[in-house]
């Protein structure tokens, strides 16, 4: 069995970044059915503060009490609102569109990140992989409009749809910025400030609506969502992704972000809230495409070991 660059099999460590996508996809079903419970600016409150009493030991541990400047302070804050605009909208357009959509939706991240990476850097997608975001992008509109041409034509988005879309803009322009702010720093360091700070904007968005909640009438299973979503699909999914980028490079570990919606309408299904239609078939088989076109695309390249400025670049997966 072939090792990759850090000595691991591929097989092992694909089958990590599938792992990887399960927990991206699991956040959407998680997300719709605790939305109700609290307004989505305290959720997030709640995931931000959890994500980054979690992350603190490590980063004490493995670099110390070292506080960045004031300047990086700065980036990180600029860092740190696409993130807390995007997971605002997320939880706010669930309450409105289904998780299936949100899933489809977040596939078009990478094509607006490269649209992002163009107009902030001048950077263009090379050939195949902008073939894959073709794919993924028409994928992930096919499988939101069940294939009705009509409602295609009209652009017949929902109110949480758009609401989403929203915050996939916002989140395409995150990678771009790293890209521009990046100064050689750890990427768990870059990470728990941006959430960090990302949890002071949502405090201040939550100030007025904190008095208003009754604690103890919020059901524990809300609580227990939050907590999943900032254990495992913020803080696992963090290592997992620099693991992967590392050992596969930044290309073959994006392309899998496309196999999101696949992922989330599997969990729809067994939990009953989704009915499988045949006429969404195309729309899956296109985010398939999407992700051989975009892996095969990085396997060309050869995915030597990246610095950590390149590897920042993979699709952010929380």
């Amino acid at each position: 069995m072939q090792p990759t660059a850090r000595g691991y099999p591929v097989i092992y460590v694909h089958g990590l970044m599938l792992l990887m996508v399960v927990l991206v996809a699991s956040s959407f079903p998680v997300g719709a059915a605790i939305t109700d419970g609290m307004p989505p600016e305290v959720m997030m409150l709640i995931r931000f503060v959890l994500a980054a009493i979690l992350f603190l030991p490590y980063v004490l541990l493995k670099h110390g009490r070292r506080l960045p400047s004031r300047g990086k302070l700065l980036q990180y804050a600029v860092l740190s609102i696409p993130l807390v605009v995007f997971f605002w909208c997320m939880f706010a357009a669930l309450r409105h569109t289904s998780a299936l959509n949100t899933g489809a939706i977040y596939t078009m991240v990478p094509a607006i990140t490269a649209v992002f990476l163009w107009l902030i850097h001048r950077e263009a997608t090379p050939g195949r992989r902008a073939m894959g975001l073709l794919a993924g992008t028409l994928g992930a509109i096919w499988i939101v409009f069940r294939g009705d041409l009509e409602a295609l034509l009209g652009f017949d988005f929902n109110r949480g749809d758009w609401l989403f879309l929203l915050g996939c803009l916002f989140m395409g322009a995150y990678n771009p910025l790293i890209k521009k702010f990046y100064s050689g720093e750890p990427m768990e360091v870059m990470t728990f400030w941006v959430i960090s700070i990302g949890s002071v904007w949502l405090l201040l968005l939550s100030l007025p609506a904190l008095d208003e909640i009754a604690w103890g009438q919020v059901r524990g299973g809300v609580y227990l969502g939050v907590l999943y979503l900032a254990l495992f699909t913020t803080l696992v999914t963090f290592f997992l992704l620099q693991f992967g980028t590392v050992a596969l490079g930044p290309t073959q570990v994006a392309s899998y972000g496309f196999l999101t919606p696949l992922f989330v309408m599997l969990i729809e299904l067994v939990r009953g809230s989704e009915v499988f239609e045949w006429i969404l078939l195309p729309g899956i088989l296109l985010v398939i495409l999407a992700m051989l076109l975009v892996q095969r695309e990085g396997i060309a390249a050869g995915n030597p070991n990246k610095s950590v400025k390149t590897t920042t670049l993979a699709c952010r997966s929380r």
